[in-house]
């Protein structure tokens, strides 16, 4: 048991947070070892814990969100906290005409969980902030972009591609080059056999992948954004023929040696790895240079979704039902899920032309549905209250 009075020499890393000793001796973790120790009470020492559980309970990504929220309302706008309803609905109409949909409404979610951290009432909640953003929806309608799905020929492409510049990586004895189209190759197929969102393969840490040779490998995420209860996910992947992300996993392990840590990590033009792993804001700039150099068209239009919504594409054009897909990426609700699926005929154009072809069975339709509808009819004609 801790005294109360006691010291404890604390020390803060990028990663985590280390009680070294209590009273007066220190032992110093091997990966804290550069990082001086800050001698705090034994209050400021359970305080500091606290706020670290606190912290490790909401992703980095959605803090990140909630402090430009925060941010953008007090500095950029001028606003003042805590906010009023008032104020909260005059910086919606100040903006209406500037933002996104989406991006208020990521204002919002920011400013109500400041509110709620600190104590306060939410204002985001009040009926006036509400109706405000209801107009705003009604007078400056948006169409939802997406990002275009990356199709499995287009996987082909650039991962022939990526063969061959790791061939000639190796022939020049150009360890940078090896190391990162070896990185970029596992990280593609990862992604997309996997269907990860862009922060989840950032987050990957090494000692969280296990391989079984020739069968397949599974990838634990002590958090993610439908696991709300933070009991952590894992995720299976299997070994295949072509296009393995097994393979291509233990391909880039194999040559950088690592251990512990991210699995995805900046390199230099020397052929250092990093120590921490790629920042997620870094990966659609990655995979849009890599579409370019590989010849993919209209690379740009591609972004760290499209690796998501390319393998639900896949697989229910392959004939998986919703179900089991939403099984195997970790889908929690339907809707989530359908937005990410890409029609294999979007314009109704197949359909339309079969049936052109064929009018006899344009006839048989339209006479069902003829029934159906005259049916219908009956039955409301003959419903009264009671």
């Amino acid at each position: 048991m801790l005294n109360k009075q006691a010291e404890l020499a604390i020390y803060f890393s990028r990663d985590n947070l280390c009680l070294s000793h209590v009273n007066g001796k220190i032992s110093i973790d091997s990966r804290n070892k550069s990082v001086q120790p800050t001698i705090l009470s034994y209050g400021e020492a359970i305080l500091t814990t606290l706020d670290e559980y606190a912290r490790a309970a909401t992703r980095e990504n959605t803090r990140r969100s909630y402090r430009s929220a925060v941010r953008h309302f007090e500095v950029d706008w001028g606003g003042f906290l805590p906010a009023t309803a008032d104020s909260v609905a005059r910086y919606l109409t100040a903006h209406a005409e500037t933002l996104s949909i989406n991006t208020l409404q990521q204002r919002l979610a920011g400013l109500a969980q400041w509110h709620i951290d600190q104590g306060f009432p939410d204002p985001t909640k009040a009926p006036i902030v509400r109706k405000v953003f209801k107009g705003i929806r009604v007078l400056h309608p948006a169409q939802e972009k997406r990002a275009r799905p990356l199709q499995l020929d287009e996987i082909r492409r650039v991962v022939q591609w990526l063969d061959e510049a790791i061939a000639a990586g190796v022939a020049y004895h150009d360890r940078a080059a090896q190391l990162r189209h070896r990185r970029d190759k596992a990280l593609l197929l990862l992604g997309f056999w996997r269907g990860f969102r862009g922060d989840e393969l950032t987050r990957l840490q090494v000692e969280h992948v296990e391989v079984v040779p020739g069968q397949g490998m599974s990838c634990f995420l002590p958090l993610t954004k439908s696991d709300r209860q933070a009991q952590g996910t894992t995720f299976k992947a299997p070994a295949l023929v072509s296009l393995c992300p097994v393979e291509a996993y233990r391909d880039w392990i194999d040559a950088t040696q690592l251990s512990h840590g991210p699995v995805f990590r900046a390199i230099n033009r020397w052929g250092q790895v990093a120590d921490h792993g790629l920042h997620v804001n870094s990966l659609v700039p990655l995979l849009r240079t890599l579409f370019a150099n590989s010849g993919i068209a209209l690379a740009d239009q591609y972004s760290g979704h499209s690796l998501r919504r390319g393998f639900a594409t896949w697989a229910t054009s392959n004939g998986w039902d919703l179900k089991t897909l939403m099984e195997y990426v970790g889908w929690k609700d339907v809707h989530s899920a359908m937005r990410y699926v890409e029609a294999t005929d979007p314009f109704g154009r197949q359909r339309i032309e079969r049936t052109l072809s064929n009018p006899g069975l344009f006839a048989h339709v339209a006479k069902d549905e003829a029934i159906e509808a005259a049916s219908s009819d009956s039955r409301e004609s003959s419903w009264k209250p009671t």
